[in-house]
C-alpha cells in the first residue's frame, strides 16, 4: 500500500530525509513537462507521480508487505502494542514541540500529561496509560507547523519509498527527522535497529488499512492522493478548517483513472 510509505520513511536518518527531499524539490521546480491531460490543480505531475506511486507498490509487495506479515505472525499481539506503543510516545516529544512552534497550548499541556504518565506509569511508553484517562494524543509534524504559518502545500509529490506528500511536507521532512528522538541515539548498530523495528511496526499496523483500501478504490492512486491531502489540510487546522477558507491545500475533484 503506498499510502503506507510516508510514515515508514518518515524514521528513517537524516541523510536520507536531505536526499530524497532535495529530489523532491528538484522534481517540483522541473516536473512541469510531465503533467498530462487528467492532471487537476494540485497534481500537475500526475503522470510522474503515478510512476513512482507504482515503483513504490512493487516495493512495498515484494518486501515491507511480507516483512510485515511474517512479523505480525512471529510477535504475539500484546507485544506489538507494547512496541507500537513505545514509538508513539517517542514521537510524542516532537509533537509537543510543534504544538509549542504552533501556540497550541492545550495541546501541548495535554502531550505533556502524556508523556509524564505513559513514560513513568507506563514501563516507558509500553503501556498506553494516557489514552485510558482520557488523554487525547495530538500528532504534530514540522509540516504542519509550515501549513499553520500559511506556508501553502504546493504541488502534490510521490515521492520513493516515502510516498504521498506536497512540496511543503518534502521540505519539511529533514527538519522532523532531526526531531526525532531515535536520531539521537549514538550507537549506530542500535539506531538503526530501531529504525528498521519502527518501520517494520508501522507497516504491520497498516496491515487491515491496505486490504481496505485495495477492495475500495477502483483508481488507487487518485483515492491515496484525495485521501492524503483532506487527511493533512485536516491536521493543520485540527478539523476546523474555516468554510470560506481557500489555501492551497484544498483538494479537487479526483481524476479519473488514464484511458478512462
Amino acid at each position: 500500500m503506498n499510502s503506507n510509505f510516508f510514515q515508514v520513511a518518515s524514521r528513517w536518518h537524516l541523510p536520507l530525509f536531505i536526499r530524497v527531499a532535495s529530489v523532491a524539490l528538484l522534481l517540483g521546480v522541473l516536473g512541469g513537462c510531465a503533467s498530462g491531460p487528467g492532471k487537476t490543480r494540485h497534481d500537475p505531475l500526475e503522470p510522474l507521480n503515478r510512476s513512482v506511486f507504482q515503483f513504490n507498490e512493487e516495493v512495498d509487495r515484494a518486501v515491507l508487505k511480507p516483512v510485515a506479515l511474517a512479523y505480525q505472525d512471529a510477535v504475539p499481539a500484546l507485544a506489538r502494542t507494547g512496541v507500537s506503543n513505545f514509538f508513539a510516545n517517542l514521537g510524542d516529544v516532537w509533537s509537543l514541540v510543534n504544538s509549542i512552534l504552533q501556540f497550541k497550548i492545550q495541546n501541548a499541556g495535554e502531550t505533556v500529561i502524556r508523556l509524564g504518565v505513559n513514560t513513568l506509569f507506563g514501563l516507558g511508553g509500553l503501556l498506553d496509560i494516557a489514552t485510558e484517562l482520557n488523554i487525547d494524543r495530538h500528532p504534530e509534524d514540522f509540516g504542519q507547523t509550515l501549513g499553520r504559518y500559511g506556508v501553502p502545500a504546493g504541488p502534490y509529490l510521490v515521492l520513493p519509498f516515502f510516498g504521498p506528500s506536497t512540496l511543503r511536507d518534502a521540505a519539511a521532512l529533514s527538519i522532523d527527522a532531526s526531531g526525532n528522538v531515535i536520531s539521537g541515539i549514538n550507537d549506530v548498530a542500535t539506531r538503526n535497529s530501531v529504525y528498521v523495528l519502527r518501520a517494520v511496526q508501522v507497516r504491520t499496523d497498516l496491515l487491515r488499512l491496505g486490504a481496505v483500501l485495495d477492495e475500495a478504490s477502483l483508481d488507487k492512486y487518485s483515492f491515496t492522493r484525495d485521501a492524503h491531502l483532506q487527511r493533512r489540510r485536516s491536521e493543520i487546522f485540527d478539523g476546523d478548517l474555516p468554510e470560506d477558507r481557500q489555501s492551497a491545500d484544498q483538494v479537487l475533484p479526483a481524476s479519473p483513472p488514464p484511458g478512462k
